[in-house]
Formats: C-alpha cells, sequence, structure tokens
C-alpha cells in the first residue's frame, strides 16, 4: 500500500511533515516530540494544512481484500504457463 497526499504543493515543509505523520496514524504529542515541537503547533501546522485542501489518496495493489473475484471463464493465475 502507498500514500500519496495530492495538493502537498501547496503545504510547507513543517506542514507536510506534520501531515504525513499524523495520516499514519501518530498522535499530535508523539509528531510533537519527534519533530521538536509543542503539541499545540502541531495542531496549528495541521490544521493550517487542511485549509489549503490537500487529500490523502491511498494506492493498493491488486486485489488484496478480494472484491473482485475471478471472472467465470477466466484462466486462475498460472494456468495455461508454460511447465519447465
Amino acid at each position: 500500500m502507498q500514500m500519496e497526499i495530492r495538493g502537498a504543493e501547496r503545504l510547507s515543509y513543517r506542514e507536510r511533515q506534520v501531515v504525513v505523520l499524523k495520516e499514519m496514524g501518530y498522535t499530535a504529542e508523539v509528531i510533537a516530540r519527534r519533530l521538536g515541537l509543542s503539541p499545540s503547533t502541531v495542531a496549528t501546522l495541521y490544521n493550517r494544512a487542511r485549509s489549503k485542501g490537500y487529500q490523502v489518496v491511498l494506492v493498493i495493489a491488486g486485489d488484496p481484500l478480494g472484491l473482485f473475484g475471478v471472472e467465470e471463464g477466466a484462466d486462475e493465475p498460472g494456468e495455461g504457463a508454460a511447465q519447465v
């Protein structure tokens, strides 16, 4: 899985740092310790970034949840492969 932040070019360097860590699930306190900031500064940076309208998009390769299944009549992966 890959995380893409659309609109990141509108964010400052610090805002991008906070957004990435926040979107990864870290709390403001953990982010503050990691970046050497106060939790209120982290909150300010995050709110400022949100007001600039970035979007987080998760890119998931393949079909890890099995949502699409196998179409009828379609070959299973590996079927028809040449045997050595």
